[in-house]
């Protein structure tokens, strides 16, 4: 047994064997068998039941429940106006304060003090008739700790804020550093083990993390003392293995870049500096105050900003809000202060944000549900299944993935409950530990498991559709004046809505009278939702070419449809992938936030107009490209392309700030398809690529494509790599060849 992987660890470990844990080993059937139970029980229920469900799990449902109920608190969401005041005073040598409002007529001004613009013009005229001096300057020190060494979870979470990986991207690269990389002819394994809930890290790094700070750093930034973080431990931590740090301290990201891919050279460094920083001296910043007050002392304003007086850890590793938290105060005296001018602001409070793979992984931790090694998979099930999409980095449910989550909370309430989930952990942590007999836990949960699931069985699936119409009606039904849920069809007045489903489009909303009445809507009522629901054609109007551009609403959404010219036609069956195929009109999809109210005639004809062409760029004479694609409207220069964030956006942007939105983005891959270009072929010099393709990545040369296996990373692959599955493809077509000659 041992617990860290360093030689005095593992050596201690062989001359001190022992038998297997048996209650280690009864804590794993535990827990695959409740996973077997729960999947497999419920998910036939839900092929039945809901069709085009695909599966149900023990945490994938509670992790879906999580994104599901921050959806409902964000449609829900009613924002409430709130204004902020600021005021600028000057002092006698012309310093600038920026201060706020601490009290005014003594009372204590809160978020919502100010609610709308009488109530910033009655504060104003309280303040501006009145004399203001600086009556107290108070300076402090305080002192900043540096971040324990990573575990998984929050490995996970800063590769995805930090570097805009995904939690399995995550640990494919990091499972890379840990198995080895070729450097100079050896393979040298660069972290250690990556799925870990530990947050300390062995005696030995320390000792060598600790030489290393002082030869590069100086003594101002070694602590008197090792840093311990064993008492920051996550619910449920089984800290089996140490937290993840660099093998060797002395292989820093600089002197071993050139071995590395570009995404594995992030991740390293990432993991090198954390680790490091962890055992740095306290950053200490210097905390300014500035106390504005009138003489009756009724109106107290205050002006406060900190700076850096030692970086400490911070030299070598800073978060987003470190970079950005320093705020100068000037060096001003007490005495009398005029006010230079008011600067008032509008707010609106904001919904919670969605999650984030981040965010929902720290959730998952909080909560204490799921370990370390299935939060990737996780994440992965739900999104390859279709219950939700990740658009910039946010997880958005689709309406299949939030039935599924009605379904299950209706119907097996218990079995999603965060709580009961939680307790089912612990539980399991308590057979580890002997607390617990493993078959008495399982007996407990399958006894009332599969009562409830075989009521659920009985019920049929119109009954099963009404029970969700009645527990998600605020959500998907519209409200009347009267606060009362109104499922009456507004196109054929007599008919009731409710909820439907189809086994390849998924939940929407229909009318009790189909197929006499037609009408159709998403199932979210939010107006995002709604620009779907368009019941019949629209005709919008005639382009320049005289041609009828129509909106209609289709399976992915509304789009503009128009018809082609004769070159058109002719352009779109060249580019057409099935022969024959009669192109006479085209589609033009309206993006995501763009509400289909807005759409007039010329909306309509800039949308049909696009790809379009902004302008050159000033630097290099390039075109600057508009567009609107799967994800959105996008700009694309060369290699480099930037995401316009705010769909409406799409109809005044301009050259200018299409330049600067491209030269603050990243550069882009070489080509749409090329994912890496890996040389020439030893034998003919013929290009080799590493390509994309409908069915996955693969390798091209010359007309021989070669299927990447799954567990391999395209990124990763090196020459000799292709060739052999060239090789491999070439002998399996042979041979293909040779059984048809044969037959």
């Amino acid at each position: 047994v041992f617990n860290e992987i360093t030689k005095k660890a593992v050596t201690n470990g062989i001359d001190n064997p022992r038998n297997i844990e048996t209650n280690l080993v009864d804590a794993y059937m535990a827990r695959r068998a409740l996973d077997y139970l729960v999947g497999f029980n419920i998910s036939p229920i839900l092929w039945t039941k809901l069709p085009g469900s695909k599966s149900a799990g023990r945490v994938q449902s509670v992790a879906l429940r999580l994104l599901t109920e921050r959806e409902h608190e964000i449609e829900s969401f009613n924002p409430e106006e709130y204004w902020t005041l600021n005021v600028n005073f000057k002092n006698k040598n012309g310093s600038i304060i920026n201060s706020n409002i601490y009290q005014l007529n003594d009372t204590k001004i809160e978020k919502f003090s100010f609610k709308n613009k009488n109530d910033i013009n009655d504060g104003i005229s309280k303040i501006k008739n009145n004399k203001y001096n600086i009556t107290d300057l108070s300076s402090k020190v305080f002192l900043r700790n540096p971040q324990g060494p990573f575990t998984t979870s929050t490995l996970q979470q800063t590769s995805s804020s930090k570097l805009g990986f995904g939690a399995s991207r995550t640990m494919q690269i990091a499972q890379r550093l840990y198995q080895g990389i070729d450097i100079d002819g050896d393979t040298v394994g660069l972290i250690t083990y990556m799925r870990t809930d530990g947050t300390n890290i062995s005696n030995d790094a320390v000792n060598l993390f600790r030489e290393f700070i002082n030869k590069n750093y100086g003594k101002e930034y070694l602590p008197n003392n090792p840093m311990n973080y064993s008492g920051k431990k996550a619910k449920n931590a089984q800290e089996a293995h140490e937290a993840i740090r660099p093998t060797d301290i002395n292989n820093s990201p600089d002197s071993i870049q050139k071995y590395l891919s570009s995404d594995q050279h992030k991740l390293y460094k990432l993991i090198w500096c954390r680790a490091l920083s962890s055992q740095m001296e306290q950053a200490k910043f210097d905390r300014k105050t500035i106390s504005i007050q009138t003489e009756d002392g009724k109106n107290i304003l205050k002006a406060s900003g900190s700076t850096i007086k030692f970086d400490g850890f911070l030299k070598l590793y800073k978060t987003e809000d470190d970079e950005n938290n320093e705020k100068i105060i000037p060096e001003v005296g007490k005495g009398p202060v005029n006010i230079e001018n008011f600067i008032d602001e509008q707010h609106f409070t904001q919904p919670p944000p969605r999650y984030s793979e981040a965010s929902l992984v720290k959730k998952l931790e909080e909560l204490g549900i799921g370990r370390p090694s299935t939060y990737a998979s996780i994440i992965s099930v739900i999104t390859n299944r279709g219950y939700a999409d990740i658009l910039n980095k946010r997880f958005f449910p689709t309406d299949r993935g939030k039935l599924i989550s009605a379904f299950l909370e209706k119907l097996f309430t218990k079995y999603v409950d965060y709580g009961f989930t939680a307790k089912l952990e612990e539980q399991l942590d308590d057979i580890t530990s002997g607390k617990e007999d493993w078959i008495k836990v399982l007996e407990e949960f399958w006894i009332s498991f599969h009562k409830n699931v075989s009521n659920v069985k009985e019920k049929r699936t119109r009954e099963v559709l009404d029970l969700l119409n009645e527990s998600l009606g605020e959500l998907i039904f519209e409200i009347d004046k009267e606060g009362k849920i109104d499922r009456k069809c507004k196109i054929c007045s007599n008919g009731q809505l409710s909820l439907k489903n189809s086994f390849r489009g998924g939940a929407f909303i229909g009318c009790s009278n189909y197929p006499e009445c037609k009408f159709t809507r998403p199932l979210s009522k939010s107006k995002a939702a709604e620009q779907n629901a368009l019941p019949e054609p629209k005709l919008i109007g005639v382009n320049e070419n005289g041609k009828n551009i129509t909106l209609k609403s289709g399976r992915f959404g509304p789009y503009l449809q128009y018809e082609l010219l004769e070159n058109e036609e002719k352009i779109s069956k060249r580019k057409s992938k099935k022969k024959n195929q009669e192109i006479d009109v085209k589609n033009v999809s309206i993006p995501k936030g763009i509400s289909i109210e807005s759409i007039n005639l010329e909306r309509a004809k800039f949308l049909c107009s696009l790809p379009k062409i902004l302008g050159q760029h000033p630097d290099n004479g390039k075109d600057i490209t508009l567009n609107s694609g799967r994800f959105g409207p996008y700009l694309k220069c060369e290699n480099k392309s930037a995401r316009i964030e705010t769909a409406e956006d799409i109809f005044t942007i301009g050259l200018n700030r299409a330049v600067t939105m491209i030269a603050e983005a990243k550069p882009g891959r070489i080509s749409s398809s090329e994912i890496k270009h890996l040389g020439e072929h030893p034998e003919d010099k013929k290009p080799v690529r590493v390509m994309k393709g409908k069915f996955g990545p693969y390798i091209k040369y010359k007309s021989i494509n070669a299927t990447i296996p799954e567990e391999r990373d395209p990124v990763e692959l090196t020459m000799d790599d292709a060739l052999i599955l060239i090789e491999k493809r070439k002998e399996y077509d042979k041979n293909k060849k040779g059984k048809r000659r044969t037959k």
